[in-house]
């Protein structure tokens, strides 16, 4: 919950607390679920929250010591096991997390939310001044330049998702689509610095025309484009991991790990990022 991670587009994950529950159509067949039902943790995927331990909270000051001594910048993923903007959780915890934030000015935070109209709110608790006092967190100004707000859309339902964010000022704002359900046609990329795009690690397939649109509409407006990965299905033709091109027949698609399906979109890795603004 708090190493080095394997996903493709962070160095470290965070989980300052656990616990979600199913929220839109991306939440189908959510590693969260497997993760609390493989251990035992059911309770924490249908509804229930709590706080990780603070030895697994002061993690990320160890991260940003390590970053200043090697004079890089490490991104970090917070969290893969809950929602930094749940209206669940008890803003003394949010407003904790945001003191870790500001206190590691080495780390790129990605906060990916899939509650986006909640952002605003809750940052107004922990970083604004209200009425000339804070009731919890810093005195400091918004945006934190370190911090890089982002949020899910997996279907066309969902694009309403960058309005909200968009209605947020941040360094960096980024879109996770992630699982891509469906064309997702247009998309106003105003104000987006980062598209993350994946398919879903389970019974869903992701059509390359779906992502060739996304990878060319970001090359369009100037947007850092990251495809993270095909998931379980690989479209005819487009090439595996190890370097061989899939292509059986006309439609037909591979079904398998996503180590085995890779991350090559028409044979190129895709791994661009924005500049950190820190």
């Amino acid at each position: 919950m708090g190493a080095d991670t394997k996903i493709e587009w962070a160095r470290h994950t965070h989980n300052p607390w656990l616990g979600c529950e199913r929220l839109s159509p991306a939440c189908d067949h959510y590693y969260a679920a497997d993760w609390a039902k493989r251990y035992g943790e059911e309770h924490l995927w249908q509804g229930q929250r709590r706080r990780t331990s603070e030895q697994a909270r002061r993690q990320p000051y160890r991260w940003n010591r390590a970053a200043l001594a090697a004079g890089e910048r490490h991104r970090v993923f917070c969290g893969s096991l809950m929602d930094v903007f749940d209206n669940q959780v008890p803003p003394e915890w949010r407003a904790d997390l945001f003191r870790t934030i500001e206190a590691t000015q080495a780390l790129d935070w990605m906060l990916l939310t899939k509650r986006p109209q909640n952002i605003a709110k809750m940052l107004a608790a922990c970083v604004e001044p209200v009425d000339g006092d804070i009731p919890f967190g810093p005195v400091h100004a918004w945006p934190y330049p370190n911090v890089w707000l982002g949020t899910t859309i997996e279907d066309r339902k969902r694009l309403i998702n960058a309005d909200h964010l968009r209605a947020v000022p941040a360094g960096v704002r980024f879109l996770s689509i992630e699982p891509l359900l469906e064309d997702l046609g247009e998309i106003d990329l105003t104000g987006i610095h980062l598209v993350i795009v994946g398919g879903e690690s389970g019974p869903r397939p992701m059509r390359a025309e779906w992502v060739r649109s996304i990878r060319d509409q970001c090359a369009a407006a100037g947007v850092a484009f990251f495809f993270k990965q095909w998931g379980s299905f690989l479209p005819a033709g487009q090439t595996k991991a190890d370097g061989r091109i899939w292509a059986p027949g006309c439609g037909t698609r591979l079904h398998a790990t996503k180590a085995i399906t890779g991350r090559l979109l028409d044979g190129v890795t895709h791994d661009a990022m924005p500049e950190p603004r820190a």
